[in-house]
């Protein structure tokens, strides 16, 4: 805002006259000598930035630091002269001396003030009459407040906190703009124990709208443990709103490892769970929220267990709101989950009761993610199987199998590939239906949902019951082929091979498995060493070739047909290309002892899925001729 010259050289007049009736008063100054020497030389300063100013457009801005300095200077001015009288001071030595020291602070916080408004750059903002976008405003008001932010008294930073709180709650685009303008340097500053506790909470307000926007995320980060530091002291002993938007900036920091580590080295777990048991229950849930992601870093465990942790978590998962229970869970799992004995630990302190309250009454299945993964992560020790088993979870975690929520469904799957691992878990999965949906998952979008059903359903088809219920479904071993596709990244090729290898036993399948189109996955998995692909290509070219040898073996024949060698001429010098059996399958009879096990298997070995087809037109070419028909042609050939 551009003001009247007039209003603006009336201050400015008035500052010249005092600045210059000071420093010709300093010289005759009696007592305190040293002091206003030094007060002498600030004003040197303050006259080359009061200079500096001139030169640029007036603002509301400029013009009230301008006032504060006139009251400032003017005070000075008459404490000058009172110093002239030496030793004999109305107030006595010691306050005139208090009232030199004060004069001395107020004249540097000037000086401070002003190279502020120079290097902001909101005094040139007045120069600019149109602006160049829709933006622009917020840029330049942001800028003012920013500046504000820094100069002047308390109450004139605490009135722009409140016009940036304003600014920023209006729009995210807002609080990117303030971002980029430098807030945030500005807002760690104001944190500092010099701020008074109306300025620190509305501080750390600002500060947690800001954490609230992703991209502006990594501009607090940087801030690091000075940010940090301040947030813990606030969590000590800051008000219970303070408080609670200091752990919603803690949310957003306390994803990486080194904050982690210095929130927990620096008590901040134990003020955490203090919120968790007596703060309100928004402050409870966001309290939670931060311990959560402390919990994923095992270099915090520790401080977990010296706060005892597991009971203030397990309360709060049993009592408090829907969200706090959500995260208090979750941190639970992130603590068991590379800890046997915790597991234990917090089985017999009643985790699968909370566990089982918060699943039935869940409002929403998307809740329910951390519920399964902590199951999941329970489940992985044998010793608790069985009370999950007597729980009823199994049935739990088949109902949300089919659920519309993609995170649910893959923990879900990872929960029962963990299960699988117990016969009796592995024999009630399958008679629960959990067969049917994670074959479904085998042909889901997502990578991780095709993988995550694809382990469970390699260790369930260990049980001999769930083979038989998953070769009765009609798409599950094409589902299964699927997988085994070599262009399909990012998913571990053994499982799908397990699942078809467990199937294996059934000729029919067998079959499925060829028509599906499996083989020539297999040759390619088997030439990049995928676990089980090559005896899974074995076990499934063996069952094709006793196909052909069913179709068209010399037993059908008479003895004089076998005589006559409708299987191609004895020969002993066999190659892969030349269409003819190798002569230990030759002319012989099934009863022949050339027809040795171990010559077949060679035989197997040596051929692919080429040689077998070649292989088959040559059978028939002999049996037609055999049998008088006349032979295909040379193309049919």
């Amino acid at each position: 805002m551009k003001l009247s010259e007039n209003e603006a050289d009336v201050v400015e007049a008035s500052n010249i006259q005092l600045l210059h009736s000071l420093q010709t008063s300093i010289p005759h100054t009696l007592a305190f000598k040293g002091k206003w020497s030094v007060i002498g030389t600030k004003l040197s300063d303050l006259q080359s930035q009061l200079s500096d100013l001139s030169d640029l457009p007036s603002t509301a801005l400029s013009v009230e630091t301008l006032s504060s300095l006139s009251q400032t200077l003017s005070q000075a001015l008459s404490l000058s002269l009172v110093c002239h009288t030496g030793n004999n001071l109305p107030g006595g030595k010691l306050k005139t001396q208090n009232d030199v020291d004060s004069i001395s602070a107020k004249i540097d916080s000037h000086v401070r003030d002003f190279e502020v408004l120079m290097k902001s750059g909101v005094l040139h903002d007045g120069v600019v009459s149109v602006s160049v976008s829709k933006r622009e405003p917020i840029r330049v008001e942001s800028r003012n407040l920013i500046t504000r932010l820094q100069i002047g008294s308390a109450e004139s930073r605490n009135s722009a906190l409140d016009s940036l709180l304003g600014l920023l709650q209006e729009d995210d685009k807002h609080v990117l703009i303030a971002v980029a303008q430098g807030v945030v340097p500005v807002l760690v500053r104001l944190l500092d124990s010099s701020s008074t506790p109306e300025i620190k909470e509305k501080t750390v307000t600002a500060i947690a709208r800001v954490s609230t926007v992703d991209s502006s995320k990594h501009v607090l980060i940087a801030e690091g443990l000075l940010l940090l530091h301040h947030l813990l002291r606030i969590l000590e002993s800051g008000s219970g709103f303070a408080k609670e938007k200091a752990c919603i900036v803690l949310q957003a920091l306390s994803h990486s490892k080194e904050n982690a580590r210095a929130i927990g080295s620096r008590g901040g777990i134990s003020s955490l769970l203090e919120i968790c048991e007596s703060g309100t229950p928004n402050s409870q849930a966001i309290a939670a929220g931060v311990l959560r992601n402390l919990a994923s870093f095992a270099d915090t465990r520790e401080n977990f267990m010296e706060e005892d942790a597991i009971s203030v978590l397990l309360a709060l998962a049993g009592s408090g709101t829907v969200l706090a229970q959500e995260f208090s869970i979750a941190c639970l799992s992130n603590l068991v989950r590379e800890d046997d004995n915790l597991k234990l630990l917090i089985a017999r302190k009643g985790a699968m009761d909370s566990l089982k309250s918060f699943w039935d009454s869940a409002p929403a299945v998307r809740s329910l993610e951390v519920a399964v993964e902590f199951l999941k992560n329970l489940a992985s020790d044998e010793r608790l199987v069985e009370s999950i088993i007597s729980d009823d979870f199994i049935h739990k975690v088949i109902n949300v199998l089919s659920c519309g929520v993609l995170g649910v469904r893959i923990q879900s799957a990872k929960a029962i590939y963990r299960l699988g691992c117990n016969a009796k878990a592995r024999k009630e999965l399958g008679e629960f239906g959990c067969i049917p949906p994670l074959i479904t998952m085998l042909e889901g979008k997502a990578v991780e949902e095709k993988q995550a059903a694809a382990k469970a359903l390699s260790t369930i088809l260990i049980y001999s019951g769930n083979r038989r219920i998953y070769r009765k479904e009609q798409r599950g071993i094409l589902s299964a082929v699927q997988l085994l596709d070599p262009s399909l990244l990012n998913l571990d090729k053994k499982y799908p091979v397990s699942i078809l290898m467990s199937l294996t036993n059934s000729k029919k399948c067998r079959k499925q498995i060829v028509n599906s189109g499996a083989l020539l996955y297999l040759q390619k998995l088997a030439e990049m060493e995928v676990e089980g692909a090559k005896k899974l290509q074995e076990t499934v070219d063996r069952g094709k070739l006793w196909g052909v040898f069913a179709r068209g073996y010399p037993h059908t024949y008479s003895i004089k047909e076998r005589a006559k060698g409708y299987w191609g001429p004895a020969t002993s010098s066999w190659s892969p290309t030349s269409g003819v059996l190798p002569f230990g399958l030759c002319t012989t009879a099934s009863s022949s002892p050339n027809l040795s096990l171990k010559s077949l298997l060679k035989f197997v070995r040596e051929m692919n899925s080429e040689m077998v087809d070649r292989m088959l037109n040559k059978v028939r070419l002999n049996s037609r001729t055999a049998t008088g028909t006349s032979s295909p042609t040379a193309s049919g050939e």
